[in-house]
């Protein structure tokens, strides 16, 4: 089988090189499986299962792995050994501006005493340090272990091509991003917010997004998944109603979705790129389907991959890229910001202004709720368990819709998105999530009126 586009051939083989792996890459990301009464897509089953069978050995490989990070990254950011500057993957991890480098001894320092219970209890109880080490580290680990690995068969065999080329003209006058954005929401929504962020911050070093893009796809879209949903949901006691609370979220989210891009911080990152990308794209030929020029994109996209070999560095470079360049930062930032919300009143003050924006949506214990509005800026888990010794069942209900709708957590999506390469900073991050929390409360306020 043949077929001709503007004076190019493809064969079977062409074609079966975008579908066979792009098709292993949708099982993979996005298609949901239910294990142990558990829905979950099979990467982050892969790497809940691995984290199980490891976990008790992850924590002191987490240790180790910062402590050499930090020293490394040390001796190659002030002594510039040549052998390490002349490869550029080698230089690209560990070369890195001082005030990475700070953050990345800071994340070694506090695992090391989280691990080994020195100094005050307040780094290392269960709710602070060993909360980052011994449950949100060893799950990142493996996480990025299988998400970076089998990322290029989402990213380089064109089946973002025929994304971007079906659903450009969707999420473009929606969203102001291009259709490939699409598959980076699916695989945070099936899977975990954190993918979504990889997925992003590669197509982003690649020159598929604009700094604009790539900022409001890795703050927008890089949605709390649906497995975690589920155990807010839980958590707070509200089982029964997981149809209505799931509504509430993708109608708020929607919402928050067509209005934040529009507005600062976003609106306001510059169209342009981190590498300029040469646009070899045919134009189309007159009449021609949509999805007949998105296939020979996505054909074109897969026929420039080198071979087996090329795909798996790529995947290995992905991973050392997250385990070396992301989990420092996430230890460091996301513990000092629970420790924060742990010990000290700072968000019992900030959440003093929702009490009369609470009181005036008629939203029961407004006093109590308050807090949990903004303590979720530093872990996502935090509202819910503050908010569990809530009596009123409606606003525990909003409790849980507001808190996976913030989507930007310190602990978590924030540390990685600082992490990352994309254009944002730890200012916009405070205001994305305060817009966040403003504009999708009261709509989830209103439908839970109508529920309850």
């Amino acid at each position: 089988m043949k077929h001709k586009k503007a004076g190019e051939r493809f064969t079977t083989r062409d074609y079966l090189r975008f579908i066979i792996p792009s098709f292993i890459g949708i099982l993979l990301f996005m298609v949901p499986v239910s294990y142990d009464g558990e829905i979950s897509i099979p990467v982050a089953l892969m790497a809940s299962m691995v984290e199980e069978v490891l976990y008790d050995g992850l924590p002191v490989t987490m240790t180790v792995l910062l402590f050499i990070v930090a020293v490394v990254s040390t001796i190659v950011t002030y002594a510039k050994p040549k052998w390490i500057m002349k490869l550029d993957f080698m230089k690209s991890l560990f070369y890195v501006h001082p005030v990475w480098l700070f953050v990345r001894v800071i994340g070694f320092v506090l695992a090391a005493m989280t691990f080994w219970e020195i100094g005050p209890e307040w780094v290392w109880s269960v709710d602070t340090g060993g909360l980052l080490l011994f449950d949100l580290m060893p799950l990142l680990f493996t996480i990025f272990l299988f998400a970076g690995l089998f990322l290029p068969l989402l990213l380089n065999f064109g089946l973002l091509e025929l994304l971007g080329t079906l659903l450009d003209k969707v999420m473009k006058p929606l969203f102001t991003l291009p259709g490939r954005s699409s598959i980076d929401c699916l695989a945070s929504w099936m899977g975990d917010g954190t993918i979504g962020v990889l997925l992003t911050n590669n197509q982003y070093e690649q020159g598929f997004y604009t700094k604009r893009e790539a900022a409001v796809i890795g703050t927008t879209f890089s949605v709390v998944s649906i497995t975690f949903s589920i155990v807010i949901l839980s958590y707070l006691d509200l089982d029964h109603l997981f149809i209505p609370y799931y509504l509430t979220i993708v109608v708020a989210g929607f919402v928050a979705a067509l209005i934040i891009p529009r507005i600062p911080p976003l609106s306001r990152k510059p169209d342009s790129y981190m590498v300029e990308r040469k646009n070899d794209d045919e134009p189309a030929r007159e009449g021609e389907s949509e999805f007949r020029q998105g296939v020979t994109k996505a054909v074109k996209r897969a026929k420039m991959n080198s071979g087996l070999g090329t795909t798996i560095s790529s995947g290995v470079k992905n991973v050392f890229d997250m385990w070396f360049g992301v989990l420092p930062v996430v230890m460091a930032l996301g513990t000092i910001a629970v420790i924060v919300a742990e010990t000290t009143p700072v968000f019992e003050i900030i959440g003093m202004p929702f009490i009369p924006i609470l009181q005036l949506l008629q939203v029961p214990e407004a006093t109590e709720a308050a807090q949990t509005m903004v303590i979720g800026f530093a872990d996502m888990f935090l509202p819910a368990v503050i908010g569990s010794g809530i009596e009123s069942e409606m606003t525990r209900f909003i409790i849980a819709c507001v808190s996976v709708t913030q989507l930007i957590y310190m602990s978590e999506i924030g540390g990685l998105l600082l992490a990352s390469k994309l254009a944002v900073s730890f200012k916009d991050l405070v205001i994305i999530f305060l817009l966040r929390t403003i504009i999708t409360l009261p709509i989830i306020t209103a439908i839970a009126h109508l529920i309850f």
